[in-house]
């Protein structure tokens, strides 16, 4: 299911989302206190999942397979980011935390699985780490060393961890259905992921070894994905559809949307923004360095 939604809106061409309809991108940011959003700028077609740069200065995002640079402060021309023979980027990127590096998921030509590759923050020759496809990048250990991700292996979609030099992946979950989103905690001791082994769609978080795996939002209106942690370890924000709106394990875009937050050692949620959009909104972390504000993407269908 992972693939076909990925083949169907993670956005590989540009003009391939514009044949069918026209859309406007909002790049936009949502302090999370005071709810107040604002917007950065707008584009005339498809991006999708900013990553907010560990010293500020920077929104990365992905548009027709490659990836972009834009300051968050002086928007003007965004500036490609070389990706090599990586053209195929889809919205599964993810910064390390020391800020040197970027991981992608690029579809490879030989076959159009994703698989994960790392290169350096300014840009480079990716170089391959999950020889093995289709795997859907979500979250890089802070100590650097582990990447984890999304991977349909047997016709199951579950959570994997490979070193981040590349290596022997190892599979934490075995639920049935879609396990997805898997993103390290600051500390480096938890993942937390999105599972639909319950009903609907919700947050979970386990040990970073796969072990204690606990369903934390408890929702039955609502389907949860992607949840992000904030730098300072104490939110997470995540994107809710609303229940029939699609099935629990499709993570569509052009939908009406809910960003919503909670205390990162479980609790009660509130809804941050309602908002247009879905696939490509928040797909990765966009927390702000200082743990204040959130950067996403909403949409306008002409």
């Amino acid at each position: 299911m992972k693939q076909m939604l990925c083949a169907m809106a993670c956005s590989l061409v540009i003009g391939t989302v514009s044949a069918q309809q026209k859309v406007t991108s909002i790049l936009e940011i949502l302090d999370v206190q005071s709810g107040n959003r604002t917007v950065v700028k707008e584009f005339p077609y498809l991006i999708e999942a900013p990553n907010w740069t560990v010293d500020g200065a920077w929104l990365i995002y992905n548009s027709g397979g490659k990836l972009y640079r834009l300051s968050p402060q002086n928007p003007g021309e965004p500036e490609v980011i070389p990706t090599g023979f990586a053209t195929r980027c889809n919205n599964d990127h993810v910064l390390s935390a020391d800020g040197k590096g970027i991981a992608i998921s690029h579809g490879t030509r030989e076959d159009g699985r994703s698989r994960i590759y790392t290169l350096p923050i300014e840009g480079g020759t990716p170089r391959l780490i999950t020889p093995l496809g289709p795997s859907y990048l979500h979250g890089w250990s802070p100590d650097g060393k582990q990447l984890a991700y999304c991977a349909e292996r047997n016709g199951n979609y579950d959570v994997y961890v490979i070193p981040a030099e590349g290596g022997e992946e190892v599979r934490l979950t075995t639920a049935e259905g879609l396990d997805d989103g898997p993103e390290y905690s600051p500390c480096g001791n938890y993942i937390w992921f999105n599972s639909v082994r319950s009903g609907l769609m919700q947050v979970w978080r386990m040990k970073a070894d796969g072990s204690e795996q606990t369903q934390l939002t408890f929702d039955d209106t609502r389907n949860a994905w992607f949840p992000h942690i904030s730098p300072d370890g104490k939110q997470v924000v995540y994107i809710a559809y609303y229940k029939g709106d699609l099935k629990p394990n499709e993570h569509l875009a052009n939908k009406n949307v809910e960003l919503r937050i909670m205390p990162a050692g479980g609790g009660e949620t509130r809804m941050l923004a309602k908002l247009f959009g879905g696939q490509g909104t928040i797909n990765v972390n966009s927390w702000s360095p200082d743990s204040k504000k959130i950067a996403f993407v909403s949409y306008r269908l002409k």
